[in-house]
């Protein structure tokens, strides 16, 4: 470098500190006490649209204008600084938020940004000086100004410049601010002197230091640490300034804090992005630790599960030894531990830092040392309740206590670690219901699927018999309207008992739906199936008290065998469910084998389903109302439409018999379609009286969801009967989150583009893929009532309602409880964050007029009241 060019580089500081703002991507105007511009860099020239000069002498008021919302920016006024190419947010480096602001160019546009303003005394002359931060203000600079230095030390990124030894000349007070080290701690060393640490990769900082032939500007992250000792990660933009004959002479460093970014944003992205593809719970664990040594480098990760018994289980630590992770496998937590077993004792954070002093590793200090492991930190992962699920441990190679960025580290992570572990409990207990009934405890129909499966495959290789038993309960109907549903759920838990008692040990017993049950008998002839049969019957008909009341039920039982009635077992159940209607016509509490003469259960098929083709068209079917409510103070919250269909010949036809079989005979369609017109025709009646019904739910069939018309339909109906979207509600089934199909999902999105409202109804009891139902644009659950029934008197129903209910809450879903019967239940749901719910605690399904009734007579009288801000999505 010729001697004039380092001259000028150390006696000419301004023009330095000219270059260093230069190089700020932020836009710098400084004002005078009347507000006019005296000074901008070239990132404000850009940003205005016009030159310096045209600029210079203007009232700050003609360019930069705040924002009319109380000084913060709103997603709908202007961009969110943050998510651009900088990724910055809108709070300065103290974490105060900055007042967003307009900026008017030259051309008529604008561009909108967040502000930063200070002021500077020099004398009697007052100056501010203000700092827009933008995603893309750049461009060069010719102008000079001897307040430069003033400024720079208001830039919150720390600025240092260098000479061609790459030894420090200036360091701005924004550095100061950031690492702590005064400019003469800095000034004659080198940037890696005074910055690097254990960890800091020296090799990419002196990449930067090496000479270029022509300016450039290079942009790199790197691990420095601050006076002390703190680590913290920053993005160093760096300008290799060349001379006039060409020779490099010094360099512009900028350094910006992202300490933040890569705790929060690359961690949290990275391991939520896990969660929501459904990883396994050891691999979001594996996620996390390595997530955390990339971030830390000092720090060695490892999470440890606590099981039932209260004993340690190895889960992830990828930097351990295996032998390590397995010599701590089934220690029993306790009060001298190590870190992990004493923070699991107590539920509180541990921090060791000294293994080799610390009496707490007393007895395990012999497994640590000798790899090297100097300190431990741990942190207990606790559930809702207080239990402890796992510990976070942090081991060092060193004795150490924990600093701010390690701190921060470990609160993120413990927070993630809870959210890994609530997601694979209530994945858990979802899958729990969908292989079993939540009220009897049996296999339900899906996992009898399965099993059966296995048992029919033995029995096809090994030549032996099978029987399989369809079992409904006599009268039951009759049973639940008398006790109510709490004494019907007794007696469905009593059958299922007795059906596990009388079956025998090898019998695969389960619950279809309602009061029907199927029996498994491997290797039972029909012989073996006569003595079960009648076993299962003198079971059935023994007395049974239940609130006060005796009962003496009784069942009728269809039989079908195998191989001679068939081979599948959906094809057995078929069977065995018409001998069981034989049984029935014959008299009830008997059994019947199937025969290939019994076609009388078809032919009576084929007349109920003519009669739903007349009752249709003749419109006999009718609807019924159920009030859903808020919770907390009874207000109506929408209609749940019911319906019904009473025949003169085949009398009351439950919907779970009438539903399937318009399924099945291609009626789903013209049957939703006539629901949806008389329901949306009685909302527009009951408004028409000024009878205030906020919305009103309507059951759609998937079948009806594959139509590619339901949405136009949808549309027209509201429009005829001059209903806004939002008064109705459409149900849908879990079924379609498991369908990938186009079609469905155009449909689903055209309707919910209209503003109607979709919810998922019964959820939990079928499929239950959260990643599935994260990409429907749903705004309501349905907790199924078989959640809700046990809430007083099971623990496991609790967490389980808990779980949907937690679910619904994180998804940002509105929650409707069915079937609540009582005030506890109602308390429970309501602690649980639960708002809404119907049941027979506030009405039972009421026709028409009976509704409006029920509407009236509540005091106050109803206004439309408004869903939850979190029902919507």
């Amino acid at each position: 470098m010729p001697d004039r060019d380092k001259a000028l580089s150390i006696a000419d500081p301004h023009q330095l500190f000219r270059n260093s703002l230069e190089q700020a991507t932020d836009a710098v105007f400084v004002l005078n006490a009347d507000g006019q511009v005296i000074f901008l860099n070239a990132a404000a020239q850009a940003l205005c649209g016009a030159s310096r000069a045209e600029v210079i002498g203007l009232h700050v008021d003609t360019l930069v204008q705040r924002l009319p919302d109380g000084g913060h920016a709103t997603p709908e006024a202007c961009p969110q600084p943050g998510r651009g190419n900088d990724e910055r947010d809108e709070r300065d480096g103290r974490g105060d938020r900055l007042p967003a602001v307009q900026v008017l160019r030259a051309d008529g546009g604008k561009r909108f940004g967040f502000l930063a303003e200070s002021a500077t005394t020099l004398g009697d002359l007052t100056l501010r000086t203000l700092l827009v931060k933008l995603s893309d203000a750049a461009g060069p600079c010719r102008d000079d100004h001897p307040l430069l230095a003033v400024i720079a030390d208001e830039i919150d990124s720390a600025v240092l410049v260098v000479d061609a030894d790459w030894r420090i000349v200036y360091v701005n007070a924004g550095l100061t601010r950031m690492l702590g080290y005064a400019p003469e701690d800095m000034v004659g060393r080198t940037p890696c002197d005074v910055l690097a640490g254990e960890f800091t990769d020296l090799a990419a900082l002196r990449r930067l230091q090496a000479p270029h032939p022509a300016p450039l500007v290079e942009r790199h992250e790197a691990l420095i640490y601050a006076r002390g000792g703190s680590p913290l990660w920053v993005s160093a933009t760096v300008r290799h300034l060349a001379s006039t004959g060409g020779g490099h002479h010094h360099g512009i460093v900028i350094l910006s804090d992202i300490t933040q970014k890569k705790t929060y944003e690359l961690l949290q992205r990275k391991v939520l992005h896990a969660m929501v593809m459904e990883q396994p719970l050891p691999a979001v664990m594996e996620l996390i630790c390595q997530e955390v040594q990339r971030v830390a480098p000092s720090v060695i990760a490892s999470v440890l599960r606590v099981d039932a018994e209260r004993r340690l289980r190895p889960l992830a630590a990828p930097a351990l030894p295996p032998e390590y992770s397995a010599m701590l496998d089934g220690l029993p937590v306790g009060p001298t531990v190590g870190s992990c077993g004493t923070a699991a004792w107590l539920g509180e954070p541990v921090v060791v830092s000294d293994i080799a002093a610390d009496p707490r590793w007393a007895d395990y200090r012999h497994l640590a040392l000798p790899l090297g492991l100097a300190a431990c930190w741990s942190y207990p992962i606790k559930a809702g309740d207080g239990r402890v699920l796992a510990t976070l441990a942090f081991y060092f190679r060193r004795v150490c206590e924990p600093d701010a960025f390690h701190q921060q580290l470990v609160e993120v992570c413990a927070s993630l670690c809870k959210l890994a572990f609530e997601r694979d409990d209530a994945a858990e207990r979802i899958q729990q219901l969908d292989q079993y009934d939540s009220l009897t405890g049996l296999p339900n129909r899906s996992l009898l699927q399965r099993q059966a499966g296995k048992l029919l495959l033995a029995a096809r290789q090994a030549g032996a018999a099978l029987s399989v038993l369809f079992v409904d309960l006599d009268r039951f109907k009759y049973i639940n309207d008398s006790l109510g549903h709490s004494g019907g759920d007794k007696m469905l838990r009593e059958v299922a008992k007795r059906l596990i008692a009388h079956a025998g040990e090898s019998a695969l017993v389960a619950r279809l739906s309602g009061d029907e049950f199927a029996l498994v008998l491997p290797g039972s002839d029909r012989t073996r199936t006569i003595a079960a049969g009648q076993r299962l019957l003198a079971a059935m008909r023994q007395p049974l008290r239940i609130d006060h009341a005796s009962i003496a039920p009784s069942a009728s039982i269809g039989i079908s065998l195998f191989p001679s009635d068939g081979d599948t077992l959906d094809y057995l159940l078929h069977c065995a469910e018409m001998a069981m209607y034989d049984a029935k016509a014959a008299g009830r509490n008997l059994f019947r084998f199937f025969s290939i003469e019994m076609n009388w259960a078809a032919q009576e098929r084929l007349a109920l389903e003519s009669a739903l083709r007349d009752a249709l068209l003749n419109e006999e079917l009718h609807l019924n109302f159920q009030p859903q409510v808020f919770l907390r103070d009874g207000r109506l919250y929408g209609l749940e439409v019911l319906v019904r269909w009473h025949h003169p010949h085949f009398g009351k036809v439950p919907p779970d018999r009438f539903v399937p079989l318009a399924e099945d005979a291609g009626l789903i369609g013209t049957l939703d379609r006539w629901v949806l017109e008389r329901s949306c025709a009685q909302l527009a009646a009951w408004r028409r009286e000024g009878i205030p019904v906020p919305t009103i739910s309507v059951n759609i069939s998937p079948a009806s969801f594959r139509d590619p018309a339901l949405a136009t339909h949808v549309a027209e109906t509201l429009a005829r009967h001059g209903l806004p979207a939002h008064a109705l509600v459409l149900e849908m089934t879990e079924g379609l989150l498991m369908e990938d199909d186009a079609g469905i999902a155009a449909t689903v999105a055209a309707i919910h583009a209209q503003g109607v409202r979709l919810s998922m109804d019964d959820f939990g009891t079928g499929y239950s893929s959260l990643g599935y139902l994260r990409q429907l644009p749903v705004h309501q659950l349905k907790l199924d009532k078989s959640f809700v029934i046990d809430l007083e008197s099971d623990a496991a129903a609790r967490e389980l309602a808990s779980a949907v209910i937690r679910i619904g809450d994180s998804l940002k879903l509105a929650v409707v409880a069915e079937g609540v019967e009582n005030e506890a239940q109602r308390q429970f749901l309501l602690s649980q964050g639960c708002h809404m719910g119907q049941g027979y605690l506030f009405s039972r399904p009421l026709d028409a007029d009976a509704a409006a009734q029920w509407m009236k007579s509540r005091r106050p009288p109803e206004r439309a009241a408004p869903l939850p801000n979190h029902s919507l999505r």
